[in-house]
């Protein structure tokens, strides 16, 4: 793999990016989407939704929470997952910057 250089990009950038990695994963979007309607769960559950084994939802699990996007908390011999608020509300300021930037645009400069 390259060499991303991310030394040379704001903390934020920095952020932003690893956000973007992981929820660029379709079966990643799937355990979110799942998050929000059930609010909290366990891998198992996840497991049982998905149709991925346990040790891949694992892992996809893992590099959410890595990003920030989820939180875990230990409940007897099992983890018991829900979203985490403070990485999605950095996406939020993302996309309302962009928002807010093609508000006034009358026309398209391309």
């Amino acid at each position: 793999m390259g060499i991303t250089k991310s030394e040379n990009f704001t903390q934020e950038q920095n952020d932003l990016a690893t956000l973007a990695k992981a929820i660029g994963h379709p079966a990643r979007i799937a355990i979110i989407q799942y998050l929000i309607k059930v609010n909290s769960c366990i891998c198992g559950d996840i497991v049982n939704e998905l149709p991925l084994s346990q040790p891949t939802v694992s892992q996809h699990l893992k590099e959410l929470k890595n990003a920030g996007l989820i939180k875990g908390n230990i409940e007897g011999n099992a983890i018991c997952y829900c979203l985490n608020e403070e990485g999605f509300k950095k996406i939020e300021n993302f996309f309302l910057a962009i928002n807010t930037f093609f508000k006034p645009i009358k026309n398209n400069c391309c």
